[in-house]
Order: C-alpha cells, then structure tokens, then sequence
C-alpha cells in the first residue's frame, strides 16, 4: 500500500485513477525530469533516477486502474477459476501468486495472519478465491508464458 500511495502523490491522485488525467500528469512529469534537459552531471543523473521513477509510477498505475481491471476481467475471472495456484510469495503486505496457466498477480493488503491461512488451507486455491482474489486490490505483473 505505501507503494500505491507513494506513486499516487507522485502523480497528484486523489481517489480513484482517471487513466486520462494520469497520462496527461505523466507527460508533464517526464518532460520536466527528463535528463537531457540539464547540463550539470549530477542534475542529470537525479533526473535519469526521478525519470524511471516516474515511468515505473505510471505503469504501476496503470495496472491498477479500474478502466485496466474491467477490460481485462474476463481473462482475470477465467485464470482464477480455470487455473490452479503454482506458486506463491508473501512479503510484508503482498502477496504473490502465480498460476498455472503462467500469469501472475500480485495482491495488496494482505496481511500475515491471512497470508497463514491460504498457507495451510486444505484448497488454497479455494481459499484463494474465496477470501483473496476478489477481495483485494490486485496487478497482472507477468503475462502468460508463450509455449514454442
């Protein structure tokens, strides 16, 4: 969450994310942090640091918008049902989870106490979608593996 709330002081977002107004925030931010526009050595290399920042911000956003949630739904709705837990992650406040049909997902909020019960579950991917997958805010970070 403090990442969330990093990036959204960032890009001055109050409440729910407005991918146009983020986009419009977002080129603003780069063009004034971009590092060619310093001379000083040190500047720029502030500005590379403050740039990535500001790319890395934006997309996070991105990917949590509710626009970017409702159109990818379906396809969310089809891997939590269809698919099974292949492994899964659990640091501070997140929790990953990857599934079996490659995707991964990472979910905010999910405290240690929680984090222990999907562990030792009977069906943690019962569990999983009965108390974490549709009850916590969440990001696709990584895509469904292409077989050759």
């Amino acid at each position: 969450m403090k990442r969330i709330n990093e990036y959204k002081k960032l890009f001055k977002v109050e409440g729910s994310i407005d991918l146009k107004e983020l986009k419009k925030t977002y080129r603003g931010l780069v063009k004034e942090w971009h590092p060619d526009k310093f001379q000083d050595e040190v500047k720029k290399e502030e500005a590379g640091e403050v740039s990535l920042k500001i790319i890395d911000g934006y997309h996070f956003l991105v990917s949590i918008s509710p626009k970017t949630k409702e159109e990818n739904l379906e396809e969310y709705t089809a891997t939590i049902t269809e698919s099974k837990v292949a492994d899964y992650h659990h640091k501070s406040m997140l929790l990953e989870v990857t599934f079996t049909d490659g995707t991964s997902y990472e979910y905010f909020g999910v405290n240690r106490k929680l984090f222990l019960k999907f562990n030792n579950s009977k069906s943690i991917n019962n569990f999983g979608r009965r108390n974490i997958f549709n009850s916590f805010l969440y990001r696709k970070i990584k895509k469904n593996e292409v077989m050759a």
